[in-house]
C-alpha cells in the first residue's frame, strides 16, 4: 500500500510539474502573439497618419491586394446599393407654450387641407401647440379616414418643428382635465383677419389652455394678412401636407400607365350626385332625374339653400358644365381628339348615357378604376378622402387641368399648378360659355363663330401669372388664396397682371 501510494503522488506531482511546464509554454506563445498584435497596431496608426501627407508618394508604389478592375468593381457594387433618403429635420423652434389648439376639419379633402393650413399658421402665431387636425367623418361622404390614413403624419409634424410644436394628442395631464370637460369649444368667425385670433381666441386659450374649434372652413381671410402668415400656408400647403407612402405611390403608378400612352388632359368633371343636389343644377336630367335630386337636397339640412331656379342659376354661370356642355368647349379649344382625358371626379350622374356625348368626341376616356386592378384599390374603397387624393396627385401632374367647376379641388389644384410653373390650367368662363353654347346650339352662332368666341373668352384664363381680384367685405366673391397663393410664387414682374 505504501508503494502504491508513493507511486500514485510521484505520478500526481510529475502531472502537477507538466501542466505547470505546459501552462508556463502557453503563457509565452499568448504574450508573444499579444506583443504581435500591439505592434501590429501601432505600425497601422503609424502609416494611416503617415498616409495622410505621404501616401501618393510613398504608398503608391506599393503592392495592393486588389487590382484596379476589382477595386473598381468594388466601388461599382458599392455604389448601386440602394440609397436611404436622409431626412433633414430642422432645429426645434423654443417658445413659451400659450395652451393647446384642436381643430376639427369639415368638408371634402381639399377644403380640409386648405383649413389645416391654416390652422398651422393660427397655432403659430399664437405660439401655441397644435394637436394634430381632426378629419370630418359626417359629412356627406361619410368617409372614416383619420389624418394619419391620408397624410404622412410624421412628415408634418417633423417638417413643421421650427415653426410650431405638433403632437399627435394632449399630453395625459392635460388630456385627463379635457375629459372631465376642461375646455373651450367653439366655431371661429369666417375670413377673420389673424388680428381676431390674437385679440379673441387666444385670451380663451390662456383661460381655459386647451381651445377646441370645431369648424375650420375659411376662417382665415385670403388678403391682408402678414406675408409671413401666408408663405406658412404655402409651405405646409407645398412640402408639409404630404400623401402616405402607399397613396404616394399608387399616384405615381397612375400616372405611370398615362404617360406610357402619351399627354395627358385631367377633366374635373364635378357632375356627381351630391353636387348636381347641392348647387341645383339640374339642366339635361329629366323629371325624374330632377325630384331625386331635390329629394336630396331637402335630406341634407345643413344645405341651406332649398329653391333653386337651376335655369337661371346656370345662366349667370353658377353651375357646373355638363358632360355634353364640357365637350363642345373642349372641341371649341381645339383639344386633340387623341389625348388622354382622365376623369378626376367621383361617378358621374347619369352614368355612361350622360358621357356618351363626350367619350364619342374623346374616345381615350379614362379613370382611375379602369387603369388600375381593383386590388390596387381595394384599401380604398368607401374612403373619399383617400380616392380624392390620387385624382389630386394627378391633376397636378397632367399636362393641362380643365375644372368644369370652382370648387375647392379646383381651386387648390389651380394654386399648386401655379406653384409648380403655372402649367396649363383652362379656368372655364363658364357664363360666357354657356351663353356661347346655347346661341350655337339655337342656330344664332356657326361652329367657327362659336369656336372663335370660347377661344377669345379663355385666351387669358389659362393659368397665366396675376394677382388675387381683392373686394373688401365680400371675401366669397373675391379669389380665393389657395388657388393664387402669388406671395409665395416668383413669376417675372413684367409679367404679372392685376
Amino acid at each position: 500500500m505504501g508503494l502504491k501510494t508513493a507511486s500514485f503522488g510521484g505520478e500526481r506531482l510529475e502531472r502537477l510539474r507538466n501542466s505547470g511546464l505546459v501552462s508556463r509554454s502557453r503563457m509565452k506563445r499568448w504574450m508573444l502573439r499579444a506583443t504581435t498584435t500591439v505592434l501590429l497596431w501601432t505600425c497601422l496608426v503609424q502609416l494611416t497618419a503617415v498616409s495622410e501627407t505621404w501616401g501618393p508618394r510613398v504608398l503608391k508604389s506599393w503592392p495592393s491586394c486588389f487590382s484596379q478592375e476589382s477595386a473598381a468593381a468594388v466601388a461599382l457594387d458599392v455604389q448601386s446599393l440602394p440609397q436611404l433618403p436622409v431626412t433633414v429635420r430642422p432645429p426645434k423652434r423654443v417658445y413659451k407654450n400659450n395652451g393647446y389648439l384642436m381643430v376639427s376639419c369639415n368638408g371634402g379633402l381639399n377644403q380640409m387641407r386648405a383649413a389645416i393650413c391654416d390652422m398651422v399658421a393660427i397655432a403659430r402665431y399664437l405660439n401655441v401647440t397644435l394637436i394634430v387636425p381632426e378629419l370630418d367623418k359626417t359629412s356627406f361622404w361619410n368617409d372614416p379616414s383619420e389624418f394619419q390614413d391620408i397624410f404622412d403624419v410624421d412628415h408634418f409634424i417633423t417638417s413643421l418643428r421650427d415653426e410650431v410644436r405638433i403632437l399627435k394628442e394632449l399630453p395625459p395631464r392635460v388630456k385627463r382635465r379635457v375629459e372631465l370637460g376642461a375646455l373651450h369649444t367653439m366655431p371661429p368667425v369666417s375670413w377673420s383677419d389673424i388680428s381676431y385670433y390674437q385679440n379673441q381666441i387666444l385670451p380663451l386659450i390662456q383661460k381655459y389652455k386647451v381651445v377646441h374649434l370645431n369648424r375650420t372652413d375659411a376662417r382665415l381671410a385670403n388678403n391682408g394678412q402678414p406675408l409671413e402668415i401666408q408663405r406658412l400656408r404655402c409651405r405646409v400647403n407645398f412640402s408639409a401636407l404630404r400623401f402616405t407612402p402607399q397613396i404616394e405611390e399608387l399616384g405615381r403608378k397612375v400616372v405611370r400607365i398615362l404617360r406610357q400612352n402619351g399627354p395627358v388632359l385631367v377633366l374635373h368633371l364635378r357632375y356627381e350626385m351630391d353636387m348636381l343636389a347641392f348647387s341645383g343644377c339640374s339642366h339635361g336630367c329629366n323629371s325624374e332625374e330632377v325630384r331625386e335630386l331635390t329629394r336630396m337636397r331637402y335630406a341634407y339640412p345643413w344645405w341651406k339653400e332649398k329653391i333653386i331656379d337651376s335655369d337661371l342659376k346656370r345662366k349667370d354661370g353658377l353651375c357646373p358644365l355638363t358632360p355634353e356642355e364640357t365637350a363642345l368647349t373642349l372641341k371649341a379649344l381645339d383639344i386633340d381628339h387623341n389625348i388622354q382625358i382622365y376623369i378626376a371626379a367621383g361617378e358621374i350622374y347619369g352614368g355612361k348615357r350622360r358621357l356618351s356625348t363626350l367619350s364619342a368626341s374623346y374616345p381615350k376616356l379614362v379613370r382611375k378604376e379602369i387603369l388600375l386592378d381593383p386590388s390596387d384599390l381595394r384599401f380604398f374603397q368607401n374612403h373619399s378622402s383617400q380616392m380624392a387624393a390620387l385624382d389630386f396627385l394627378v391633376s397636378l401632374e397632367s399636362d393641362i387641368f380643365v375644372p368644369t367647376y370652382d370648387g375647392n379641388m379646383a381651386k387648390v389644384v389651380e394654386g399648386h399648378r401655379r406653384y409648380l410653373g403655372y402649367k396649363k390650367t383652362i379656368l372655364l368662363d363658364r357664363k360666357l360659355l354657356i351663353d356661347f353654347i346655347d346661341q350655337y346650339n339655337s342656330g344664332s352662332l356657326t361652329w367657327d363663330e362659336f369656336s372663335a368666341a370660347v377661344k377669345n373668352a379663355q385666351a387669358e384664363r389659362m393659368g397665366h401669372p396675376t394677382k388675387r381680384l381683392v373686394i373688401p367685405d365680400r371675401p366669397k366673391e373675391e379669389d380665393y388664396f389657395y388657388a393664387n397663393p402669388w406671395e409665395c410664387l416668383q413669376p417675372p414682374l413684367a409679367t404679372m397682371k392685376h
